[in-house]
């Protein structure tokens, strides 16, 4: 299955001066078997060690931590000899043994020829509880659920992709458009968890999707009974429920009161940084001023919460597979809540955008992203429909002077005036079009 990570990791391989390698990503999101496939083309070898199922490895991270000790013992262990440049080193759920965590400095340091990746689901609950982090040692890298472009090619659509990257900001044919809405609404119902997609390319069958993706479900639950704080629980479940109806108000920005009724930030604090750091969530902030840099002027008291992936964001709905092939009016009520986090996905996936945001007047007027490339703020507006109504990108563009606004929507490709339509299921190529803006 195609990841566009896997040209970053290439990257790192070559790198000079290369350090251990962090993938951090939620849990499901594929990290494992990228790294497998990483070491089976472009490694001799590769030797895997998993510190969730080996606890008793642990003491081999004990007393001194020397690489090339460290390196020796594993190889013994395992009946390989692991070379330098050659093989290729993965440390899985690294989190579970802090010292192995520790370890990665000093591979750093004095043995940096050897070719280490790590991955961990909760590393980032980890990194909060007080464990001790390798900072300025390692390289980071983080995996998100499959884009729509990572979608499309699965689904063996290599030459639509090239097609959209080859043609600059000509109108699409209607034809490529409506094939394009067609996928996307495929997307919708399988996310870009990569167990769902796999399910989809292998049956066609929305009932084994719909399985897989009730699995990972089942499985976010146990994680936060087996590792969150055992206070934090009912919290956890209350809150991680109350994501759809978040979502599904007009106004977004989150409310601790939908938890329930009476509920206050204080109460639900740690539960909300739990889900962020295991990835679960996604919290996007409000900036009250359109210029840069945008982080100086986040608004910390208000933001709006979205969920890691559009498929399982749709399964914890309960909104059917049909619902959205078939247009009913529940999916046409519920759009809105749909695209914006379809939209967000792709944005937290492409190159360069580090931070995205939305912005709202004292009035009425609201923006629903905002972000910005090197050199210039660019506000997003998302539209679930052909509706080419944009009152409140028009008024932060007027207020702040932004020479580059983009709404998506269901009408075609055009720049018009420092205005780019940019059709829903092109949002993962946007980097491509602002280039011409």
């Amino acid at each position: 299955m195609y990841r566009k990570l896997m040209q970053e990791l290439i990257a790192w391989r070559e790198k000079p001066g290369r350090q251990p390698l962090m993938l951090k990503g939620a849990r499901q999101v594929g990290k494992t078997w990228i790294l497998r496939e990483f070491g089976r083309t472009c490694f001799d070898d590769v030797l895997e060690i998993n510190f969730e199922q080996a606890g008793n490895l642990a003491e081999l991270f004990e007393g001194t931590i020397d690489p090339v000790r460290i390196v020796n013992m594993l190889g013994a262990l395992h009946g390989k000899k692991i070379l330098p440049h050659k093989t290729l080193l993965i440390f899985d759920e690294v989190q579970e043994v802090p010292r192995a965590l520790t370890s990665l400095k000093y591979f750093s340091e004095n043995a940096p020829e050897y070719a280490v990746c790590c991955a961990g689901s909760l590393l980032g609950v980890t990194l909060h509880s007080g464990t001790s982090f390798p900072v300025g040692k390692i390289d980071t890298l983080l995996l998100e659920p499959m884009t729509f472009e990572e979608f499309l090619i699965a689904n063996e659509e290599q030459a639509l992709c090239d097609y959209i990257l080859s043609a600059g900001l000509a109108p699409v044919p209607q034809a490529i458009i409506e094939k394009l809405s067609d996928y996307l609404k495929l997307y919708m119902v399988t996310g870009g968890m990569p167990a769902a997609v796999s399910a989809w390319i292998a049956t066609k069958d929305f009932s084994k999707v719909e399985e897989k993706q009730r699995d990972i479900l089942q499985d976010y639950a146990q994680d936060f009974s087996k590792h969150a704080p055992e206070n934090i629980v009912p919290r956890l479940l209350h809150l991680w429920n109350s994501v759809p109806s978040q979502l599904a108000r007009e106004n977004k920005k989150f409310v601790y009161g939908l938890i329930r009724e009476g509920a206050r930030a204080r109460e639900y604090e740690e539960a909300l940084l739990w889900l962020l750091d295991s990835g679960l969530l996604r919290r996007v902030y409000r900036v009250t001023k359109g210029a840069l840099p945008l982080k100086a002027y986040e608004d910390l008291k208000a933001f709006k919460l979205y969920h890691l992936d559009v498929g399982l964001l749709r399964v914890m709905s309960e909104l059917s597979p049909a619902a959205i092939l078939d247009g009913s009016r529940v999916f046409e009520e519920f759009k809105g809540a749909l695209a914006e986090q379809y939209a967000l996905q792709q944005l937290c996936a492409l190159p360069g955008i580090r931070s995205v945001y939305y912005w709202s007047s004292e009035a009425t007027a609201e923006v629903d992203f905002v972000f910005a490339d090197e050199t210039r703020v660019i506000p997003l507006e998302v539209k679930a429909n052909e509706n080419l109504q944009a009152k409140s990108l028009r008024l932060f563009r007027e207020k702040y002077q932004t020479p580059l606004a983009v709404r998506a929507s269901l009408s075609n490709l055009r720049l018009d005036q420092g205005l780019l339509n940019v059709p829903l299921p092109l949002i993962w190529a946007m980097g491509y079009f602002t280039r011409f803006g």
